[in-house]
């Protein structure tokens, strides 16, 4: 679904489905909320997120994205939150499976995908230890600002790696099992939010082209940083999922 900027005065006085993004740059937080939003077919309007905003930071309590807001409802923020609250705005089609097992399975692989220590969030650290390693990576100024928000060290930079290496692998096993089983999703034969998650993430590695997803230079080369080990664990069928779910579910161009 399209949507409009507004400015934080005018998102604080309407009642409809809002929802702070960082602006200009493909977090993969933001997109996913704006793909889940997309697939469900709920308009709503963008704030940019602002550090310097104290209107921003009294209405939703702190400055962070994505934060979606419904109402005079609590901020929801975190990629669980902002779920169940898509989830419960339009059930259907639903991004949740029905089966619990399934269920509980879907929330697991999410959180190894968007929650701390998972994949987006190690993938972050793993580029901030090579912004201040002087290999890629996040610029110098960029590095440290979001070295003190994850809990940056350079024990916890340098383990960041394998933990990346870790979950490509295991996130590309479960994709190749349910190629053989006939589906190309991560759970079953129908998309949920583990599919959009995966397709928002796996940019923070290889993000689209600037025609599909335009954004600025020094993001992009941070966002390219490779090294083998990393590259030998990003298996081709991540990407394959990733274009497919831009294909068939999600909104080209990336509006930023």
């Amino acid at each position: 679904m399209p949507f409009e900027y507004i400015d934080v005065e005018t998102a604080v006085q309407r009642d409809g489905l809002r929802m702070v993004v960082v602006g200009g740059v493909p977090s993969p937080w933001s997109e996913a909320a704006k793909g889940i939003l997309h697939i469900k077919g709920i308009e709503w309007a963008a704030v940019r997120l602002a550090y310097d905003s104290e209107t921003l930071k009294q209405w939703t309590g702190e400055l962070s994205a994505p934060v979606l807001m419904v109402g005079q409802e609590r901020p929801r923020r975190g990629w669980a939150d902002i779920l169940l609250l898509a989830e419960r705005l339009v059930p259907s089609p639903s991004l949740l499976p029905d089966d619990p097992a399934e269920r509980a399975l879907a929330f697991g692989l999410a959180h190894e995908l968007c929650g701390e220590s998972g994949l987006g969030w190690s993938r972050r650290l793993q580029l901030i230890h090579a912004g201040l390693q002087n290999s890629g990576g996040f610029p110098d100024r960029v590095a440290k600002y979001l070295g003190k928000k994850y809990g940056y060290s350079r024990e916890t930079g340098a383990a960041a790696a394998e933990r990346v290496k870790a979950l490509l692998g295991m996130l590309s096993a479960r994709l190749k099992a349910q190629r053989e089983a006939g589906s190309p999703y991560y759970i079953g034969h129908t998309v949920t939010a583990v599919d959009v998650y995966s397709a928002s993430v796996v940019g923070l590695f290889r993000p689209l082209p600037h025609d599909l997803c335009p954004m600025d230079a020094s993001v992009r080369t941070a966002f390219e940083t490779q090294d083998p080990e990393t590259d030998a664990a990003l298996d081709p069928i991540l990407l394959e999922h990733r274009d497919l779910m831009y294909a068939r579910h999600l909104a080209l161009p990336i509006s930023l």
